[in-house]
């Protein structure tokens, strides 16, 4: 698949896109991409939705230098950006870590946008994940203690953002993960909308605990706990994580229906009409348990 840019807030953002559908934006976690994160989900999932999976600023195919700006916001604004670029009035949003935290924040700001929303890996509370963020993201630790991860990120990074990249980008998220304002109970009440609260339960970044807080606090979530599992839970379980997926978008799809319908149109003219979350939950039901 060739990796396609958009213009979006000032960036030329890069995303791959895959199969047909009802529009899906899939986020990844610091130093990924989303092609790597959900790359055991895109052969399901693409057989039903129109993925869009799109790598964040200073991260894989996007250009961006963080000393010029890397912040929550701007990757709330990033978000925005690409998918009205892209004609998207309402989607399906999937985040994983930090992805999971543009996701939320977005879904607080703008709920009218989605029809559902998957949260993996986060929650809104400072420890343990600045504390875990601080010694697992610290680039130096990761060149001496874990070079094969260290390969794995310059392979990633330093084709397009130049070499060393991946050092300067966790430096921008941990700095950004230590100082961003915390989103509040009452922002957490506005995402009004079917959502579904992801966890392994040894997730250093996300306790158990926080994660069913969350599940809380969300009006409509629904809460998953990956037994045996640490933090990339789509990548440790992947069949586990697909089969919840799909029970949570078979169950939702008639409020994720409503809600594309009360946006009205999903893309510009002209552009490749969008399936309804009806004729996905028809394509999953030929698709069947034994390919999840």
């Amino acid at each position: 698949m060739t990796t396609a840019f958009v213009q979006a807030n000032g960036l030329r953002v890069g995303y791959d896109a895959h199969g047909a559908g009802p529009p899906m934006v899939l986020l990844h976690g610091a130093g990924s991409s989303s092609r790597d994160d959900y790359a055991a989900q895109v052969p399901l999932f693409a057989r039903a939705f129109r993925l869009h999976l799109l790598d964040a600023r200073g991260h894989a195919t996007t250009r961006w230098d963080p000393a010029d700006g890397f912040a929550s916001d701007d990757l709330v604004a990033d978000l925005l950006g690409f998918v009205d670029a892209l004609g998207l009035r309402t989607f399906h949003l999937v985040g994983f870590s930090l992805g999971a935290m543009t996701a939320l924040r977005f879904a607080a700001r703008h709920p009218e946008r989605l029809r559902t929303l998957v949260s993996i890996g986060i929650s809104p509370a400072a420890e343990p994940r600045r504390s875990v963020a601080r010694r697992l993201l610290d680039p130096d630790r990761i060149e001496r203690e874990d070079p094969t991860w260290a390969a794995e990120l310059h392979r990633r990074h330093d084709a397009t953002q130049g070499p060393g990249a991946f050092a300067r980008v966790l430096r921008a998220v941990i700095a950004d993960v230590e100082s961003a304002p915390l989103l509040t109970p009452g922002e957490l009440r506005r995402i009004e909308l079917p959502a579904m609260v992801v966890v392994g339960d040894r997730d250093p970044f996300t306790p158990v605990g926080q994660a069913w807080e969350l599940a809380r606090q969300l009006p409509d979530a629904r809460l998953f706990v990956a037994p045996g599992c640490g933090h990339d839970v789509m990548v440790r379980r992947p069949a586990l994580f697909n089969e919840a997926m799909s029970a949570f978008y078979r169950s939702t799809e008639k409020a994720a229906t409503e809600r594309a319908a009360a946006a009205g149109s999903l893309v510009h003219p002209g552009r490749l009409r969008l399936g309804t979350d009806g004729e996905w939950l028809a394509r999953q039901a030929q698709i069947g348990r034994a390919h999840v």
